[in-house]
C-alpha cells in the first residue's frame, strides 16, 4: 500500500517536472525565434535576397539611442540638449573639416547659422610628443553653412570649436567638443538617393582603377549609425561600382522610417574592414514629369575663381546657357559674394560646397544627378573654358540641328554626348592679367587642339556614372558625336599670365591626375610642357604656347558686349578691381 502511494506521488512529481520543462523549452524557443527573426538579416544576410527587410520600429529606437543620443553624446552637456554640436570631423591633407548639426528649423524657430566671426578653431596638443604647447586657437579658414574648415596645425592634435559669444544659441556652452577625426584616405564622403530609390555613394579608399566597372559580388553596402557595432547595421547589395562611385540597393526601412535622418552609408570590400563614413543619404528631389525648364546647363568645379566667373557666366548666358551648378572646392576668395551678385542680376546659379579634394569625377557624377531633373543637356567645363560657335549659332540651335538629324547625320544610335575639341591659349605676350577679361586679352594659341570636353544628355548616362572628366559612359542605345571644329570649339585659356597660372600648382582636382608638384607622370599631357614640378616662372613664359593668332571669339565678344559709347565690356570694371587686388 505504501509502495503504491509512493509510486503515485513520484508520478505526480515527475509529471510536474516534465510539464515545467516543456513550458520552459517552448518559451525559450519562442523567445529565440522572435529575436532571431528580427536580427537574422543583420548577422546572416541571405546572399540571394534582393529586397532589403524592414527594420522593426523598436529596434530603430534602440539604434538611435546607441548612435549618440546617450549621456556621452556631444549633443548634450550636463544632461541638457545643446542647440548645435559637432557631428563629424575629417582630416584633409591641408585642413580639418568639422560638420555642425543644427536643430531642425520651423516656422517659429529658424536657427541662425554660425559664421567665421562666431568661431575659433581650438587645438589640443596633449597627445603630440613634439608639441611645445598644449593648446592653441586659430580663426577658421572658412565657414560654409554646417561645414567649418580649420587650418591643419598638427595631425595628432584634437580639434574642437570655441563659440566666441556663448549666447542662448550655443546653449551656454563655449567649447564644442568634436568626435574622433576620420582619415580622408579611407572614407565614404557623400551619398544621394536617386529617383529609382537606389543610393549613390561616393567613397575614398577602394583604390579602383579609372574608367572600369568592377565585379559587384566583391562588395556590399552598409547602413547604420555606428559601423563598429555590427548588431545595429543593415547590409545591402551593390548594383554597380567603379572609380569612387557605388550604387546600392537602399533598404526599405531607410526610405520609410522617420528615424533615418542620421543614418550613414558606406561601402565594404567583403572580408575586409568597413570604411568609415560621413555620408548621409539624402533624396534628390525630382519634379513632375514634363518638359524640363532648361535646355542647356553647365556643371563646373572651381577653386578661387571669383575674379573670372562674371565674364564666364555672362558670356555663356548670351549663347544659350540658362542654369549653372557651381561646385566650390575649398575656395578662399570672394566666390560666394561674386555668385550672389550674379544671381541678383537674374542669373540662375547655385553654389554647392564640395570640400572633398581630388574628387572631380565624383563631383561631376554628383552634379549630373542633381542637374538631370531640370536640364536637357549639361556641359562639363571649367571657368577658364569658353564654348565658341564660329558659325554664329546659339548652343540650343546647334544641339537641335545635331540631334534631330538636320545636320545630315545618319547614326545607328541616339546622340547622348557631344564631344568638343579644346584649343589651348597661351599668355599672348602679356605679363599682367588683361583688364578686359580673358577672351579679349588672350588671342594666341597652340595650333593643334588638346583634349576635349563634353556636353551630355543626363538621361543618356550609364547608371554607373563612370566618367573620366572629359566624357561619360553612356547607356545602351546612346552614343557620342564629335563636334565639327568649324561649328563649335572650346577656347581654353589654360596658360594665362604667370601670377594666375601658378595657382594650378596648389592641387589638381581630378582623382587620377597627379598634382603638378608630384614626381609622377611628368611627361603626360596633363603636365605643362617644359615646366617640371616647381612653380618657378620661366623667363620666356609670356611668349610660350603661341603658334596661331586667333581673334575669332574676341571679335565676336567685342561686337556683342562692348558699350557703343565707351567700348568697355560689362565685366571690365570688375576685372580691373580684381587685378588691383592680386
Amino acid at each position: 500500500m505504501k509502495k503504491d502511494h509512493r509510486r503515485n506521488r513520484d508520478d505526480v512529481v515527475w509529471s510536474r517536472f516534465f510539464w515545467c520543462t516543456i513550458f520552459i523549452v517552448i518559451s525559450c524557443v519562442l523567445f529565440t525565434g522572435f529575436n532571431f527573426s528580427s536580427f537574422r538579416f543583420l548577422f546572416f544576410p541571405p546572399p540571394e535576397r534582393l529586397q532589403p527587410e524592414i527594420v522593426p520600429r523598436w529596434r530603430m529606437d534602440a539604434v538611435a539611442t546607441a548612435g549618440g543620443h546617450g549621456h556621452d553624446s556631444p549633443r548634450k552637456l550636463d544632461g541638457k540638449e545643446k542647440k548645435v554640436w559637432i557631428r563629424e570631423t575629417v582630416i584633409l591633407p591641408d585642413q580639418v573639416l568639422l560638420f555642425l548639426n543644427y536643430p531642425p528649423s520651423s516656422a517659429a524657430t529658424s536657427p541662425r547659422l554660425l559664421t567665421r566671426d562666431d568661431l575659433d578653431c581650438v587645438y589640443n596638443f596633449s597627445s603630440s610628443p613634439t608639441a611645445r604647447q598644449k593648446n592653441a586657437s586659430r580663426p577658421p579658414n572658412r565657414v560654409d553653412g554646417e561645414i567649418v574648415r580649420c587650418p591643419l596645425l598638427d595631425r595628432s592634435a584634437a580639434v574642437s570649436l570655441s563659440v566666441k559669444s556663448a549666447d542662448t544659441y550655443a546653449g551656454g556652452e563655449v567649447l564644442l567638443n568634436a568626435p574622433p577625426a576620420r582619415a580622408w584616405h579611407s572614407l565614404a564622403y557623400e551619398a544621394l538617393i536617386d529617383r529609382d530609390n537606389t543610393t549613390v555613394v561616393f567613397v575614398k579608399g577602394l583604390n579602383l582603377r579609372p574608367d572600369k566597372l568592377y565585379n559587384v559580388s566583391r562588395f556590399e553596402c552598409v547602413y547604420g549609425w555606428d559601423f563598429t557595432r555590427p548588431k545595429f547595421i543593415l547590409r545591402s547589395e551593390v548594383i554597380s561600382i567603379a572609380q569612387e562611385i557605388a550604387r546600392c540597393r537602399t533598404p526599405l526601412s531607410l526610405l520609410t522610417n522617420p528615424f533615418n535622418s542620421s543614418i550613414k552609408v558606406t561601402v565594404r570590400v567583403k572580408g575586409r574592414v568597413t570604411l568609415n563614413s560621413v555620408a548621409q543619404p539624402r533624396p534628390n528631389p525630382e519634379p513632375e514629369p514634363g518638359r524640363k525648364p532648361h535646355q542647356l546647363c553647365i556643371c563646373t568645379m572651381l577653386r578661387n575663381q571669383a575674379k573670372f566667373i562674371r565674364e564666364w557666366v555672362m558670356y555663356h548666358d548670351e549663347i544659350g546657357i540658362s542654369r549653372w551648378f557651381i561646385y566650390d572646392n575649398n575656395s578662399e576668395d570672394e566666390i560666394e559674394s561674386a555668385i550672389t551678385l550674379l544671381t541678383g542680376s537674374g542669373y540662375n546659379i547655385s553654389r554647392h560646397v564640395w570640400p572633398w579634394v581630388k574628387t572631380q569625377e565624383a563631383g561631376f557624377a554628383h552634379c549630373a544627378i542633381r542637374a538631370r531633373p531640370s536640364c536637357e543637356w549639361v556641359g562639363f567645363i571649367d571657368v577658364d573654358e569658353f564654348l565658341h560657335l564660329p558659325s554664329g549659332q546659339s548652343l540650343p540651335e546647334f544641339l537641335t540641328n545635331l540631334t534631330e538629324g538636320t545636320g545630315g547625320l545618319l547614326l545607328p544610335f541616339q546622340v547622348g554626348e557631344v564631344r568638343v575639341a579644346c584649343h589651348s591659349f597661351g599668355p599672348s605676350g602679356l605679363t599682367r592679367p588683361p583688364t578686359k577679361g580673358v577672351i579679349a586679352g588672350y588671342t594666341c594659341r597652340l595650333f593643334a587642339p588638346e583634349r576635349h570636353k563634353s556636353i551630355v544628355r543626363p538621361e543618356a548616362l550609364n547608371s554607373s556614372l563612370v566618367n573620366v572628366i572629359h566624357h561619360f559612359h553612356l547607356r545602351e542605345g546612346f552614343g557620342f558625336v564629335d563636334a565639327d571644329r568649324a561649328t563649335m570649339v572650346i577656347n581654353h585659356y589654360k596658360y594665362q599670365v604667370w601670377e594666375v597660372f601658378k595657382e594650378k600648382f596648389y592641387r589638381r582636382v581630378a582623382t587620377y591626375v597627379a598634382d603638378w608638384q608630384d614626381e609622377l607622370n611628368v611627361g603626360s599631357k596633363d603636365r605643362t610642357p617644359g615646366l617640371g614640378t616647381r612653380a618657378v616662372e620661366p623667363d620666356d613664359w609670356s611668349s610660350r604656347f603661341c603658334e596661331v593668332n586667333d581673334t575669332g571669339l574676341r571679335d565676336e565678344v567685342v561686337r556683342r558686349f562692348s558699350d557703343p559709347l565707351t567700348g568697355t565690356l560689362p565685366w571690365e570694371d570688375e576685372a580691373e578691381a580684381m587685378r588691383q587686388g592680386l
